[in-house]
């Protein structure tokens, strides 16, 4: 299958083959009404650094799995005209994530076990990501993400490149510094495999209603 024609509007990286780019996925607008959304209208786990909300299934953090015993909770209607339209079917677990001014991740790679791709949705102040392929990280590319913009991580750039944010008091962009008081937020939207869905049957999760071409609901 041609990824790139299955991907319109977006941009394959010429370094990182299967990490793909698109530029203004929402509007200005649209931005400002999410982040007054995730401002005012969530609610988020009561700890610093970095946090987040699910929707869908569950991350296990432990078993790097879905987690059986969290039931599926429903997209909200908000939501839904964020999800990526270049798949089959809906992702079957987003997870909204707030970065405090100056937060950032350590370079990991995502579990091989439950996700085949992974949509990422920026909101806010823009940041520097750094991948680094193979064992050693020898290979490092930096990508501009800019507020709006949507990724996609498939193929090698979902397999074979960690991906992370320093944590800093400033992040050098091309035309701009910006100070530690910008704000992140992100949507991240992951294809479960069948394999991983086959705890539905086992009764191990409750599962949202299929419809009858066996898509999931949003």
């Amino acid at each position: 299958m041609d990824t790139q024609a299955s991907l319109p509007g977006f941009k394959e990286h010429p370094i990182v083959h299967g990490l793909y780019y698109q530029s203004d996925f929402i509007t200005r607008d649209h931005e400002e009404q999410l982040i007054t959304l995730f401002r005012t209208q969530l609610t988020w786990p009561d700890r610093p650094g970095r946090i987040s909300v699910h929707y869908g299934y569950t991350f296990d953090y432990k078993t790097f799995g879905i987690d059986p015993d969290i039931p599926y909770k429903p997209f909200p209607d908000w939501l839904v005209p964020l999800l990526p339209k270049t798949e089959s079917r809906p992702p079957d677990q987003v997870c909204l994530q707030y970065y405090p001014p100056g937060a950032g991740i350590p370079p990991h790679v995502d579990s091989h076990r439950g996700w085949d791709q992974l949509y990422a949705l920026s909101i806010g102040a823009p940041v520097l990501m750094r991948l680094r392929h193979g064992k050693t990280g020898e290979e490092r590319v930096d990508v501009d993400l800019e507020g709006r913009s949507m990724m996609c991580f498939s193929g090698p750039a979902r397999l074979y490149w960690t991906h992370g944010i320093a944590k800093k008091k400033n992040d050098h962009m091309p035309d701009e510094l910006l100070g530690i008081e910008k704000e992140k937020r992100s949507v991240l939207g992951a294809m479960v495999r069948e394999a991983e869905k086959g705890l539905e049957s086992e009764g191990r999760m409750t599962s949202p209603q299929k419809a009858d071409d066996g898509d999931v609901k949003a």
